[in-house]
């Protein structure tokens, strides 16, 4: 079977995947970080949807096990018109201050969720 190569040119749908020992806590915890919507959960996925007519990425909280265990190899930067203010409702939320860090102009603040997971916030 030959593929559409029209289809082969499209970028591929990217949906993000967090791994959680609560699942639907922290499912939570990332609607209201992301201001996404949650719908019905999928076998052991608790699903987030950007709110209609936004452009964004599916993530899915992926039940698992065990707990978070080591650095993140991939991690989301949030980019925000106020990071001062978003690092103040998030802190709200349940997020950790991690870290601060700059290179030139560039400033970032690094977050951990309540499971540990770590994110950065930056200026758009």
């Amino acid at each position: 079977m030959s593929a559409d190569p029209a289809a082969l040119d499209r970028p591929p749908e990217v949906i993000v995947v967090l791994d959680a020992v609560d699942a639907p806590h922290l499912a939570g915890f990332w609607a209201e970080v992301l201001r996404y919507r949650r719908v019905d959960p999928v076998a052991q996925y608790e699903v987030l949807v950007p709110p209609d007519g936004h452009p964004g990425s599916v993530v899915l909280i992926q039940a698992v096990p065990e707990d978070k265990a080591g650095k993140n190899r991939m991690h989301l930067d949030l980019h925000v018109t106020d990071p001062d203010a978003e690092i103040d409702r998030l802190l709200a939320l349940g997020a950790r201050r991690v870290s601060d860090g700059a290179i030139g102009d560039i400033r970032w603040t690094t977050m951990a969720d309540p499971e540990g997971n770590e994110f950065c916030i930056g200026s758009r």
